[in-house]
């Protein structure tokens, strides 16, 4: 069994660091995939919630004063 030399341990270890290097790329294209899918749906929900506030905001001005309030009462 002969020792390796320390050439061959350093090119074993960089070997290694590429391969480790490749699957922290792929993890983190992934990763980057989820924000971005995350980022569009967190988008959609904000429109959808402005265009809610609108309608709502909309039906609010349509409801008539209320008849119970101190400055509509006859007492």
């Amino acid at each position: 069994m002969s020792v390796a030399s320390p050439i061959d341990q350093i090119a074993e270890r960089v070997e290694r660091l590429l391969v480790r290097h490749e699957e922290v790329q792929r993890t983190n294209a992934l990763l980057q995939e989820q924000v971005d899918a995350l980022t569009r749906e967190r988008d959609a929900l904000k429109s959808r919630l402005a265009a809610a506030r609108t309608r709502i905001d909309a039906l609010l001005e349509r409801l008539p004063a209320d008849p119970h309030s101190p400055e509509n009462s006859d007492a």
